[in-house]
Formats: structure tokens, sequence, C-alpha cells
């Protein structure tokens, strides 16, 4: 067994306990600390609570045999002291409105300490962060979001600078600098957080609240989970997020990220609910995390056309493994707002259930030169109940003018300022069993055309009861079942050795590319 510490703060761990598994383990592990039994586990990252600041621990892990299968030794991190909410009034109890106490903790917090929030239901609005602190969330402790609207702050979108030469950007909708209300947790240029523990964050949305009429704009936009705008170094462990009023988690121009071990979950009809949502982010780390939600689980973006143009600003240098994606939209998405584009992708060692995408790619003409999405690549991924495993849409319609002719015609148009592009995508060692709609779907520019995409060791087994549904949200594109590879638009196609049973019509249709080697 390879055992790999991830991340730790003063009282927790979180390892990868890899023994070829895909987010679960081959067996169950028993784990000990310094030769005392703490706990058992079956999926790859665990993580561990309960442990003493500055402190030496041999982790070392057994199957139910008894048999070591392998050991790591960590020492905890340095803490100063701990600021209990309780003791600066906070009830938790449900009812009162803890924000207020909460947050004299956390900005009273110095550095390399806790702010340590019990057991209990505290009521919150927007809670702000600090640099240079720990948040804990113990075990049965809940922040529970208020609900009425407008007692959250609201973050304006814009404000002009006092020369009126530049400007000051807080809120965001969409990937436009838009008024929106702060989030249930927000970092505002902060750096060098962590937010930890077994506890609960509830957004307490529902559709007789935030989910109802969810485009309008009442107020401000609606608010995150946990919102960190230009914020470094922040990483997140264990935290289960739920009912989340829009995106659960927006990193936005932020750097140097880790979300570990969390739960993400939102019912499947709740709208915008995305997962998490790196937006012109850099160096992001998702790992160990379940994911069940009304939209896309991970979503990638970098804003829409003013944003993207004015700051060019690429989400780039993401990881995510060992992740468990379900119930959404998409597994990992790339756009639609990605004007300021995607670079370096690694998806790897996860596994997508139930979701109606694994990638899904979503562009359009008007996005902008700044637009590219490369080195995006998908390996050891499992797939079960996907209705369309593999997507790529330069047609997306889901936009005020998204159906316009010039939006939607496959004609090919001039290259300009406002064309996106489409270049490298690598899927390795992919098995997608049950699938429903079409093996892949890609639908490049005529005029900018996909620049290669590779498939190797890839099987693709279709559902006998497949539902026919449509493959990508594109004008003119039919709803289908057990549609093979379709790929348009495309100058290089590489297969080697992909399989495919079950599908109905051709095996291959390829228009309009360049190149084809089948290896």
């Amino acid at each position: 067994m390879d055992i790999r510490m991830i991340m730790k703060t003063a009282r927790s761990v979180s390892v990868e306990l890899y023994d070829g598994g895909i987010y679960y383990t081959k067996k169950k592990y028993d784990i000990f600390l310094n030769g005392e039994k703490w706990q058992n586990t079956d999926t790859v990252v665990t993580t561990l609570y309960g442990l003493k600041p500055d402190s030496r621990y041999k982790i070392t892990v057994a199957g139910e045999d008894g048999r070591e299968e392998g050991s790591l030794n960590i020492t905890t991190e340095y803490e100063f002291v701990t600021l209990n909410v309780r003791d600066f009034g906070a009830k938790g109890d449900g009812v009162s409105d803890d924000t207020s106490f909460i947050q004299a903790a956390i900005s009273s917090c110095p550095r390399d300490s806790r702010v340590l929030i019990p057991r209990g239901t505290y009521k919150v609005t927007s809670l702000f962060l600090k640099s240079d602190i720990n948040i804990e969330l113990a075990k049965g402790a809940v922040l529970k979001a208020d609900t009425e609207r407008f007692h959250f702050p609201i973050l304006p979108g814009l404000i002009e600078s006092y020369d009126e030469m530049d400007e000051y950007n807080l809120g965001s909708w969409e990937g436009n600098p838009l008024d929106m209300f702060a989030g249930i947790i927000s970092g505002i240029e902060v750096s060098n957080v962590k937010i930890y523990g077994q506890g609960t964050v509830d957004g307490s949305a529902d559709f007789d609240n935030w989910w109802k009429n969810e485009k309008d704009m009442v107020g401000a936009f609606r608010p995150r989970m946990l919102y960190l705008n230009h914020c470094d170094n922040i990483k997140v462990q264990g935290i289960f997020f739920h009912n989340s009023p829009a995106w659960t988690i927006h990193p936005y121009f932020s750097s140097n990220l880790v979300f570990c071990s969390l739960k993400v979950e939102n019912p499947a009809q709740s709208p915008n609910t995305n997962g998490i949502v790196p937006d012109s982010s850099e160096y992001v780390e998702i790992c160990g995390t379940r994911f069940s939600s009304g939209d896309d689980c991970v979503a990638v973006k970098s804003g829409k056309i003013y944003m993207g143009r004015k700051y060019k600003t690429p989400c780039r240098e993401l990881h995510i493994y060992q992740c468990l994606m379900e119930n959404g939209h998409g597994a990992v998405t790339i756009g639609s707002e990605m004007a300021g584009g995607v670079i370096d992708l690694l998806v790897e060692k996860c596994r997508f259930n139930n979701t109606d995408r694994g990638l899904r790619i979503k562009t359009r003409r008007g996005r902008g030169k700044d637009a590219v999405v490369d080195q995006i690549t998908f390996r050891d991924i499992e797939m079960d109940q996907v209705l369309a495993p593999f997507t790529a849409n330069a047609f997306y319609y889901c936009d005020p003018d998204g159906k316009t002719e010039f939006v939607q015609s496959r004609e090919s148009r001039p290259v300009n300022e406002g064309t996106p592009e489409l270049k490298t995508f690598c899927f390795e060692n992919i098995t997608a069993n049950n699938c429903h709609v079409s093996a892949t779907y890609f639908e490049g520019l005529p005029e900018r055309k996909i620049e290669q995409v590779t498939m190797r060791n890839i099987t693709v087994n279709f559902a006998e009861d497949a539902k026919c549904d449509l493959p990508i949200m594109s004008e003119g594109v039919e709803p289908c079942s057990k549609k093979g590879v379709f790929m348009k638009n495309v100058a290089h196609l590489i297969f080697d050795n992909v399989k495919m049973f079950g599908h109905e019509g051709e095996v291959m249709e390829t228009p309009d590319v360049d190149r084809v080697d089948l290896i």
C-alpha cells in the first residue's frame, strides 16, 4: 500500500491509502495511531480527527486480518490558543442569531490559533474570514443559514476607483461582476486559513426561499456557501455542505487551494447548486470529496466576456482525484463562462455515477481569443449510468443570445477576437458502464476545429433500457440513444484500444475530422 499525507492541521490529518481502489479502497482497513486503534475506513482518502497540536504520531494501516499494510510518521501543526465561540456569547440553540458572536471570535483570533465551534446549531448570515487562523467546526456543530435574504450583507459587483481609472470587484454572478449576497462564509483577500472538522454548513435553501424564482435579482444575486475572493493558501477539510442557495464553494481569482474529504449534497432539482466552482483560480486540489448536486459537481470557469477580456486570468493547474460524483448535470464541466481560458486540468481515479455527462465542455462564439481550453486529461475513471460520458459543445445555447444565428450557425465564420479555442484532450483507462445517450459527442467550430482528441484504453457499455436524451445543449441536435462516437470539426483524432458494446447504428461518425488514427 502507498500511504501519502494530503493535508494536516493541529488536530487532524488527511491521508491517501492507495491500494489500487478508486474512491473506495479494495478492502476495509483498521487505522492505528501510536499503536492505539483509532478508526476503520473503506475510502482511499481518509481523515483522522481528535489529534493534539504539535504532537508526533505514527499512523499504521492494517487489514482486517491484522496484517500491517503500511505506516506513516507525521507531526501535527502548532497551535497557540483556542477561542471557543460559546465564550463570546454564541448560544447554538438554532433560534438566536449567533453571527456577531462567532464573528467576534474570528476577528479576535491571533495567528496560528483555533476558533472552535462546538456541538450545537448556530443560526448565522455571513461570516468573514481572517488570515492566519484555523476554524474547527466540531462533530455535531451546524452553521445554519438564515433564510431572510435582506439579513445578508451585499458584495457590490464593481466599485469605481476614486480616480475613475480602475475598479474593485467584490460580487460575481455567472461570470459577470454583479452584486451578490455575501457567502455564508466569505474570504476577501485573506491567506493561510484552514477550515476543518466533522460539522455541517446548512444553507437552509429550498423552493420557498432561495430556489424560488432563482434567476431573479432581488436586492442581489444568491449567496454561495463558501466564497473565496482573491484568497491564497486556503484549505478546507471534512465539512459537510448541503442545501446551498447557489454555487456551493466558489473560489474566485484565488490560488493554492485544497478541498479534501468533503461531502457536498444538494437536491437533484435545486438550481445552480454546483459543488465546487474554481473560477479564474490556480493550483487547486480537490480530493476525496463526495458530490451529489442539482447542477455540475465540479464546474471550472474563468469569467464571461467582460471579466475574461479585462483580466485574462485562466483557471489553471487543477488536480481532481479520488472523488465520487453523483446525480449532477456534469461530473466535471468546463464553462460555459470560460472567457479567460482553462489550462492544465487533471482528473484521475474518480467515480462518476448517475451524472448526465462525465466530461462536459461548454463554449460558443463570442467568448473571445483568451477562451483557450488546453491540456485536459482524464484517466483511471469508472463511470456508471452516465448518459453521455464525453461531450464538448462549441454551440452552447444557454445565454441571452445563445440561440441567435451568430452563435448557432454551422457555417464557417471568420476567426476574430471573439473566437474561442479548444485544443488538446486526453482520455485514458476509462470504463463507462450502462451509458444511455452517446459514447462521445464532440462538436467544435468549423472555423477553429478542436485541435486533438486522444482516447486510449476506453470501454463503453450501453444500458439495455437506455434513455433517449440530448447529448449536448445546442440548436439542431436531436435526442438520441445508444449512439456511438460522434466527432465533428476535429483536426486530429487518435483512438487506441477503444471498445464499445450495445450501441446502435454506426460505431463512429467523424464529419469534418481532418485526420483519424486508429491504433
